[in-house]
């Protein structure tokens, strides 16, 4: 699914974008999912009116963590083959999956997620070992607030500081003049090392934007201070701890995403 050049980009430039990645019908099943987060009231706004506190009551910036405990779906997905020889190639092996989240932007007043590097929250000495996978449940355009990413920002880490506009969230400035905004249609997914400074933008459109994020964790970095309180939660995709989730989930979830998504 990636080749030498997208394998370049990701160390160079930081990211890379596979387009086509799933197809319309597991799209479809993806997208009943998200609207079914939503009409059961799962997702929660993040968004504050400038103390980082107070909830903003007109502007909102929806999201949900974690998911595996909410869908087989998506607790399915980063063990689907596709995904693992991706993230195999881009980081190496063994990995764990580190954290599963979903972003959702309603039409009109959905809000952004400021500028930041994962590698802020997360802290591993080298960026480049550890991955975003950024999917796009939705078509993810200028207008409805897709992915912006700033290339060869891995090699500098910013400093971060609170984003008042969230109640957890922390950003940074990086030059966003050299940004390239990252229009990818629906199935498509773009993959970021913990270092690159992205952020995503407002939705101007008539129609919600939902993106899901999995990041995957290289073994070499996966300290017991930053993994092990929640191990049950972070199962190991390759290498010889990988059970499918059968130690973490008790169940196997290896294969289980093609079946499911096709049987919705």
């Amino acid at each position: 699914m990636v080749d030498h050049h997208d394998i370049s980009a990701f160390h160079q430039r930081g990211y890379c974008v596979v387009p086509d990645l799933f197809d319309p019908v597991e799209i479809l099943a993806l997208q009943e999912e998200v609207s079914r987060f939503e009409a059961e009231g799962l997702v929660r706004n993040v968004r504050t009116q400038g103390d980082g506190e107070t909830p903003d009551q007109v502007q909102a910036n929806l999201q949900l963590i974690p998911l595996f405990d909410k869908s087989d779906l998506l607790r399915a997905l980063p063990f689907d083959d596709r995904v693992v020889n991706i993230v195999s190639s881009l980081i190496g092996d063994p990995y764990l999956l580190h954290l599963d989240q979903l972003f959702m932007k309603p039409a009109h007043h959905g809000t952004g997620t400021s500028w930041h590097q994962d590698n802020a929250y997360f802290k591993i000495s080298d960026p480049l070992r550890g991955t975003a996978m950024w999917l796009a449940i939705d078509d993810a355009n200028e207008r409805n607030g897709t992915l912006r990413l700033v290339p060869g920002s891995h090699l500098t880490p910013f400093e971060h500081e609170r984003d008042p506009y969230s109640n957890h969230h922390i950003r940074c400035y990086p030059p966003e003049q050299t940004a390239e905004t990252i229009e990818v249609a629906a199935g498509g997914a773009a993959f970021f090392c913990y270092g690159t400074a992205h952020c995503t933008g407002d939705n101007h459109s008539d129609q919600v934007r939902t993106g899901v994020a999995f990041h995957f964790l290289h073994g070499d970095h996966a300290s017991e201070d930053l993994v092990a309180s929640d191990r049950d939660r972070r199962p190991w995709i390759t290498g010889d701890s990988a059970r499918g989730g059968l130690e973490e989930y008790g169940v196997d979830v290896r294969g289980q995403f093609l079946r499911l998504a096709r049987s919705a």
